[in-house]
């Protein structure tokens, strides 16, 4: 069954010197099944992608997609333990990168939270470790 939620999403990366936190309010459709669970939402120029519709899909507590369309593309497959080689479209152009997932704790179903902690590389040099928590605001439409 699909709702149209209200979710906060915050956003945190750091490195050897910085740290940003962001957080974002919008209406997502989102979709739990108990097989894979799916949030859509459009970003705003708040994301820096604005004009683009990014997609998540979870499958349990293991594997996780980032899936980004629109005026701006990009495609993260993360899998707890696991280094993955993904595309990653930026305002400036398409890089590759390497995602090494930390942890996914999908608890969508009991109460309305994904946390994803992920390392990014480039080249195999560090980039920045990152966090993606997913908080769903209300239950009802």
């Amino acid at each position: 069954m699909k709702k149209n939620e209200l979710i906060s999403i915050t956003s945190i990366q750091w490195d050897e010197k910085d740290r940003s936190e962001t957080e974002l309010l919008t209406r997502a459709e989102i979709s739990l099944d108990g097989n894979i669970d799916t949030i859509v939402y459009e970003d705003t120029e708040a994301t820096g992608f604005e004009g683009s519709v990014t997609t998540i899909e979870v499958k349990g507590n293991d594997e996780a997609s980032v899936m980004r369309t629109g005026s701006a593309s990009s495609f993260m497959s993360l899998e707890v333990g696991n280094r993955r080689y993904c595309q990653y479209g930026t305002p400036f152009g398409s890089m590759q990168i390497g995602i090494y997932t930390h942890a996914i704790e999908n608890t969508l179903n009991e109460n309305g939270r994904l946390y994803l902690k992920y390392t990014l590389d480039v080249n195999a040099s560090h980039l920045s470790d990152n966090e993606i928590i997913i908080k769903i605001q209300d239950t009802n439409n």
